[in-house]
């Protein structure tokens, strides 16, 4: 007697649901650091520098600081990387 595995296949009709992931835009600067290779001390330095403002490429939110990341693909991208 065949055993289905859990998953099943296409030859017995069923199939894994599929999952969709989306990138959040706002990100904190240590996932920001891990997406971009930047670390985290060069992206502190950015905004403290005003390289990235503040409302442009980053925000503050419940105490914390994220970084837009779609914010940072337009100024990597301008080659500023």
């Amino acid at each position: 007697m065949k055993k289905a595995n859990s998953h099943g296949s296409p030859a017995d009709g069923l199939t894994e649901p599929s999952i969709t992931l989306t990138p959040a835009r706002f990100v904190t600067v240590k996932l920001a650091a891990t997406l971009t290779g930047i670390s985290e001390k060069a992206i502190r330095r950015k905004i403290e520098r005003g390289v990235w403002l503040e409302g442009k490429h980053w925000r503050r939110a419940d105490g914390g600081i994220f970084i837009d990341m779609k914010a940072y693909e337009r100024w990597a991208d301008k080659g500023q990387a």
